[in-house]
């Protein structure tokens, strides 16, 4: 008589619970180990032993600093970062003041008391000022007028002798955000400016983060400095450019910088990337190419296009006047540089003299025009002398060291500054006048080599 065989079940199928732990186990190695093989290359590699912060600032729920987040989706960079180590980072950029001392060069200031901050100076004289090999040379540089701020406050800007980190919010346009990853020692090394508004203030007050009464503002990291706007511009915008583009005047005694839109959070340590972008690679200032422009002339385009300025014929005459000087569209012949439109979002500088006579000379060009600065920055680039050197990093780069918020969707009632409303009663776009296509009766103005240069190479592109 055969014997009955019987099979059972291995002990670790019986259990289900079992089962579901080790399925789900192996499903989260399988999807970690995709994401670590197939992430972005620009994704930064620190030293473990980076001492990183915890929350710097609560604010209340109400404040919504966290809202309205822009994801980015993009896969692949071309140029990856690094870090060095965060200590050696900290003792080299300490020991840069002798560094600073001993190679360089003043750059000098036209001084004078005007009726308007920037002076109003015509295109010859503005351009008179790109070549500066002749030492000694005094550069217009703003600050024709008194910049409008408290005494305490300019101190406090002359006191920061190291790396500055500067924003602005003006007509209460975004949220005030506090950076991430910083280290242990980075709040002795570097000095944290934004510089606001009274409308942006009664936002604040709104919210309870600072009080009516007080006369120095400080909310976490940031030290708020007022700024009397109507002693400026009457266009908000303009008035961030100040910062943007002088904080070598600002901050006189700085030695590195770093703008950073209000509506971007920093999660990286500053000095890391002062370090990595411009200290290491030994250049005057770095900054992201654009994610989908390369010619000047595409940015004039979509600037009229999506009415980021509205005045068509201004834009025109402002890239007439580029082209009749010399203006070319990005080629292989401009290699480094990949592009030339930049998001300007952010910004790092080394305050040596090829910075700073950069800065000088694309603040001019932004008084002259408008405070879209990716217009005149190709231009200025490729034809100041001294050449400046820039690093343009990848967008994805930028990506990772940021996080992108939209700007305010709704302003706290009775904070709307009305200069918005004076800069376009109407809202609608000023057309270019018809007779600006054309020179001594013959089409197409001055920009029409540029365009068929652009045009060729993109067909040839395809």
């Amino acid at each position: 008589m055969g014997k009955l065989i019987t099979t059972s079940k291995p002990l670790i199928l019986q259990s289900k619970l079992l089962c579901f732990s080790l399925l789900y186990l192996f499903t989260t190695l399988f999807l970690a180990l995709y994401t670590t093989l197939s992430q972005s290359k620009c994704f930064f590699r620190s030293s473990p032993l980076d001492p990183i912060q915890n929350s710097l600032f609560s604010y209340p729920s109400s404040y919504g600093e966290h809202k309205y987040a822009v994801s980015t989706t993009r896969s692949t960079c071309s140029s990856p970062v690094y870090f060095s180590d965060y200590w050696d980072i900290v003792k080299e950029i300490r020991n840069w003041h002798n560094k600073f001392s001993a190679y360089s060069i003043p750059l000098r200031y036209m001084q004078g008391n005007g009726d308007s901050f920037g002076g109003n100076l015509s295109t010859s004289v503005r351009f008179s000022y790109f070549d500066n090999h002749t030492d000694g040379k005094e550069v217009p540089c703003g600050f024709f007028k008194k910049f409008p701020i408290s005494d305490s406050d300019r101190n406090a800007m002359e006191k920061c002798d190291s790396v500055v980190i500067v924003s602005a919010i003006f007509n209460d346009h975004d949220k005030i955000r506090q950076p991430k990853g910083l280290g242990s020692k980075t709040l002795e090394n570097v000095c944290f400016f934004m510089f606001v508004d009274d409308v942006t203030l009664k936002g604040l007050e709104h919210h309870g983060l600072i009080s009516p009464n007080s006369r120095e503002y400080k909310i976490g990291v940031w030290r708020l400095v007022k700024v009397a706007k109507e002693d400026l511009y009457e266009n908000p915008a303009m008035n961030g450019i100040i910062p943007k583009y002088l904080v070598h005047r600002l901050f006189p005694n700085s030695k590195f910088s770093i703008w950073i839109d209000a509506k971007l959070q920093l999660v990286v340590d500053p000095l890391l990337l002062i370090h990595s972008l411009v200290i290491s690679v030994n250049v005057d200032l770095a900054i992201s190419n654009h994610p989908y422009y390369v010619h000047t002339m595409e940015e004039a385009m979509a600037t009229a296009r999506w009415k980021k300025w509205l005045d068509v014929n201004a834009l025109k005459l402002q890239m007439e006047t580029y082209c009749e000087h010399g203006l070319q569209p990005w080629s292989p012949s401009k290699k480094p540089y990949v592009s030339d439109v930049p998001d300007s979002a952010l910004i790092l500088r080394k305050h040596d003299l090829g910075s700073n006579l950069f800065s000088c000379l694309m603040f001019n060009e932004l008084d002259a025009f408008n405070p879209r600065d990716q217009l005149p920055f190709a231009f200025v680039r490729d034809k100041m002398k001294p050449n400046l050197k820039i690093n343009m990093f990848d967008v994805e780069v930028f990506e990772q060291v940021t996080v992108e918020y939209r700007h305010n969707l709704k302003r706290i009632e009775g904070t709307t500054s009305s200069t918005a409303k004076k800069l376009s009663p109407s809202g609608r776009t000023k057309r270019a006048h018809p007779d600006l296509f054309y020179v001594n009766g013959s089409c197409c103005g001055k920009c029409q080599n540029y365009l068929s240069i652009m045009w060729g190479q993109e067909e040839s592109n395809d």
